[in-house]
């Protein structure tokens, strides 16, 4: 019988032998391609020494084609659970070295498993793919494996933050679990997501694609708007969840985490004085207007290649976590279409599940006109922004910086969609049209009767849907000033099973 060392010395062995995953040959290769191995990957992504790892020794069950004869510890996915910046997360890394990371039955359980270790305890679950597909060896037990992540990734959204790592191929059913989380983060030249490769493309439609512009980091990032972040590489990404995570509670009954700052809430910025063009219809970059206001001049964007004539994105104000939402005027003058329509409401959406404050920046001349834009359903489109902030009970900001006209007026978190405190600059201009589109359908009245009449922030004010017209360079006091006042706010919306959204 083996000594107690014996089965110590035992155990050393096979850690070390599950560690190599698919072997030294694989790893090798998974470098040459630029890629990290999944513990490589975990290593960084969690603080130093916090990783534990669950299911080590997990093997398949599979007998078909021979798949028996060749068994591998873990089975293709590292998981476990380790912290970051000091806090609990729960996570998985696919490994690639492995069956190229292909969902087999018995990765599905180990997924699973952390996945309602998440809920269970109320942190976030991170997920590193790196995967060929479904193991077709398995048949429909690789299926079934997905749809009860699926299920999970459901039945947490909006309980729990989840975030998705795409480090490597993400092919057919593997990229729905992805598009089910609150925000993916993609590799530039290594990763690709796609429900079928070029090769089945072409046969079934007979277009040549590469993989590149069938599913890459760019195309998702400024096309699609699958991806919320494209990093340059994987450290990149990595760095990028971990920011992310900073702005965010570890689940929907906290608040998000307070940073300090050094930065005085009185500061005031005298640029912003100045900012606003002479002319209406000369462009200036809500960028700098951003920069002005947030802590220290930080501010994480998310979608930032996709939709740029709306700017969504997280930052602290005076330490606590904000969710920003502005008209672009740099990009299409800021007006308002299907994709910037779907970008701000699924944002709005998250920070309100997380209770996160939404501060709203608006110079908005309308929405998108033209066939393209019907077609394609502005209307439902521009009615999900509409809904999100009308549902949205998180504190909510808003300032009106220059155009806010029409329909776009109400949809941007207007007083009547329960903007809880409504400012607005001197140059604002507040009104169902512009005055060159107004005098052509009134006649009897010029221009400057019109500006006069209605494009002012005063006429608003007048009716108390501006709360207060304030000095620009002061909007970073107001604001924090503003949220500190609503810190505590409570609403409720009705008793629902849940929304219909319109989709």
């Amino acid at each position: 019988m083996s000594t107690q060392q014996d089965k110590i010395k035992e155990l050393v062995e096979r850690r070390a032998v599950a560690r190599l995953g698919g072997g030294q040959k694989r790893i090798d290769a998974q470098h040459q391609k630029g890629k990290l191995t999944a513990r490589e990957r975990l290593a960084l992504l969690l603080d130093e020494g916090s990783f534990e790892e669950f299911d080590m020794f997990v093997q398949h069950r599979c007998t078909n084609f021979g798949m028996d004869k060749v068994k591998y510890d873990g089975d293709g996915v590292v998981t476990g659970m380790g912290t970051i910046d000091g806090r609990l997360v729960y996570v998985f890394a696919q490994d690639f070295t492995v069956n190229g990371g292909s969902m087999s039955e018995t990765m599905a359980q180990k997924i699973c498993k952390v996945m309602d270790m998440a809920v269970r305890n109320g942190v976030p679950f991170i997920g590193i793919n790196d995967s060929g597909g479904a193991r077709i060896q398995e048949g429909i037990c690789s299926l079934a494996g997905y749809g009860e992540i699926f299920e999970r990734n459901i039945l947490a959204s909006g309980v729990i933050p989840q975030i998705s790592g795409i480090f490597g191929p993400c092919a057919g059913g593997a990229v729905y679990s992805p598009a089910l989380t609150d925000f993916t983060v993609m590799v530039k030249d290594t990763s690709y997501m796609f429900l079928t490769g070029p090769g089945v493309v072409k046969t079934v439609t007979g277009e040549v694609v590469t993989q590149e512009e069938l599913g890459g980091a760019s195309v998702h990032a400024s096309k699609s708007g699958v991806a919320h972040f494209a990093a340059d590489n994987e450290e990149d990404g990595l760095e990028t969840i971990r920011q992310l995570l900073s702005f965010m509670p570890s689940n929907n009954r906290e608040k998000a985490p307070f940073k300090p700052t050094n930065d005085p809430v009185g500061r005031m910025e005298d640029l912003l004085n100045e900012i606003i063009p002479e002319s209406p219809n000369k462009p200036y970059d809500m960028y700098q207007v951003i920069g002005s206001i947030v802590d220290d001049g930080e501010f994480l964007e998310v979608h930032k290649s996709w939709a740029r004539n709306i700017i969504v994105g997280f930052a602290h104000m005076n330490g606590r976590s904000v969710g920003f939402v502005a008209n672009q005027p740099k990009v299409m003058a800021g007006v308002l279409d299907i994709n910037a329509s779907r970008k701000a409401a699924r944002f709005i959406r998250f920070c309100d599940a997380f209770n996160i404050p939404i501060v709203t920046l608006t110079d908005v001349p309308g929405f998108l006109c033209g066939t393209n834009q019907e077609y394609g359903g502005i209307i439902s489109h521009g009615a999900k922004l509409l809904y999100a902030y009308g549902e949205a009970t998180v504190p909510k900001v808003t300032v009106t910086l220059r155009k806010s006209y029409g329909g776009a007026h109400i949809t941007m978190s207007c007083k009547q969609l329960r903007g809880d405190i409504n400012y607005a600059w001197p140059t604002a201009n507040i009104a169902v049209m512009g005055a060159e589109g107004a005098v052509e359908i009134l006649k009897d009245i010029t221009k400057e009767e019109y500006n006069d009449m209605f494009c002012n922030p005063y006429n608003a004010a007048s009716y108390g849907y501006i709360d207060d017209i304030i000095e620009p360079r002061n909007t970073r006091f107001r604001i924090i000033r503003a949220l500190e006042q609503l810190a505590e706010k409570k609403q409720e919306n009705p008793w629902k099973k849940h929304d219909n959204l319109p989709l």
